[in-house]
């Protein structure tokens, strides 16, 4: 088994994600850990060089994206099984074994595990509903071995069935599992396998990861044209519903409104106006941040999150028509 690991001017937590890597469960003579550097220039290649345990490689080369770095680092891995982590996610130590027992079965193409978000100063947070969410819906789609897309700081892959994608993909662990998918391999979710990452307290650079997130989505489309079919079966169900809908959310929501406006002769119609109004109202107090404690304050910043999120898709989908934006990404500080 090979962890793979990309990673650009992470100085402030390889060294803990080398500790974290090394002490997973898993048979010392069948495990490496491969750090493939997108151009660092923080000092990352040193500490991963300075490090005495012959099973870290390091797979050095000049900045063009990640795409590029597993282009180049999961062909050369040495294991059958490919794990994918980003180098600020810390693994619990038995994750390993639970996510590669599923690989007895022929038919698994590769296992999501499960990514537990966190804040250090806040105990609850805006993105956790949202996570939670996710979360759910992955574990019953990997029932029907048809998770749509995975969780980046957390999932295997069996390396023979990787392809190399185009420089130029923008969200590889969205793309990949798909790929995996479309060539009709069960991807599946193990919520015991658990890794754990920081959210943070920047909301412009969390806008920012939104909307490359949404551009990459809208480009993944022409990648995976199977699954835009109805003869993939539960697997093109599982991508329109939990995906496409999604992805449409912000167009159904200004037509509900601009709707609403051209129905006030209806009671009902009124009432869900003021219900609309109400929300984006919500979302405003939850930007302005006036609301200091208890559920009020809570609900208006579901909702700025929620408005925000959606707002991010329309930029995403906006860069995507031009083609705006670039693979290569920046690193989220964290606290």
């Amino acid at each position: 088994m090979s962890l793979v690991v990309a990673a650009y001017n992470e100085a402030s937590c390889i060294q803990q994600k080398l500790e974290n890597s090394l002490a997973l469960r898993y048979p010392a003579e069948k495990f490496e850990v491969l750090i493939g550097s997108d151009g660092s220039s923080d000092g990352t290649d040193d500490i991963v060089r300075a490090c005495p345990d012959a099973r870290v490689r390091l797979s050095p080369a000049p900045r063009a994206g990640k795409t590029t770095v597993l282009n180049r680092c999961i062909p050369m891995a040495k294991g059958d099984i490919v794990v994918l982590s980003d180098a600020n996610t810390m693994i619990e130590p038995e994750a390993i074994e639970r996510l590669v027992r599923h690989f007895e079965d022929p038919e698994v193409g590769a296992v999501c595990g499960k990514l537990r978000l966190y804040n250090p100063t806040k105990q609850d947070y805006e993105e956790s509903a949202y996570w939670n969410y996710e979360s759910l819906i992955k574990m019953y789609e990997g029932r029907r071995g048809a998770v749509v897309g995975a969780n980046g700081g957390l999932y295997a892959i069996r390396r023979t069935l990787f392809t190399g994608l185009p420089p130029s993909t923008i969200v590889d662990d969205f793309v990949i599992p798909l790929r995996i998918l479309e060539k009709g391999y069960k991807v599946v979710y193990e919520e015991t396998a658990v890794a754990h990452e920081e959210t943070t307290e920047d909301y412009g650079k969390e806008f920012g990861r939104r909307a490359r997130i949404a551009a990459g989505n809208f480009q993944s489309l022409r990648m995976v044209p199977g699954l835009l079919l109805p003869t993939a079966g539960f697997p093109a169900f599982a991508f329109w519903s939990h995906k496409l809908l999604r992805w449409c959310a912000p167009a159904l929501m200004g037509l509900a409104l601009v709707a609403n406006v051209f129905l006030l002769d209806s009671m009902f119609y009124r009432f869900t106006l003021f219900g609309q109004a109400l929300f984006y109202s919500l979302a405003y107090l939850g930007k302005l941040g006036v609301l200091k404690r208890g559920s009020a304050k809570r609900v208006a910043s579901v909702a700025y999150y929620f408005v925000t999120m959606n707002l991010a898709i329309v930029v995403g989908f906006w860069r995507f028509l031009r083609n705006t934006q670039r693979a290569a990404w920046d690193r989220t500080a964290r606290a």
